[in-house]
């Protein structure tokens, strides 16, 4: 199997050779991978390659995989809109 093209994170177009070569640089948990790589932060949020990186982490480090975390859910707490934005709105409500 060339790991070149096995995409593990279709957003960002990560390879699973990508994320074999970080891994074996050290950066073993998800929240590394998603500083260096930016895994989980595209458009489906980690929806898809959430659960194939952790699987890929577990097997690097020889663990199971409910010991391998998986990324934080960080979403947005308040909405603004555009045309605040444009307007320089103070109003926080």
């Amino acid at each position: 199997m060339d790991k070149s093209k096995v995409i593990l994170c279709r957003c960002e177009d990560i390879s699973l050779d990508e994320l074999s070569q970080k891994m074996e640089e050290g950066y073993t948990t998800f929240e590394d991978l998603k500083r260096i790589l930016r895994v989980g932060m595209g458009p489906c949020q980690a929806n898809t390659c959430a659960h194939l990186i952790q699987k890929e982490l577990a097997q690097f480090l020889n663990k199971d995989m409910s010991e391998v975390s998986v990324h934080k859910v960080r979403p947005l707490t308040l909405g603004v809109t555009l045309n605040q934005l444009a307007n320089g709105d103070q109003n926080e409500d």
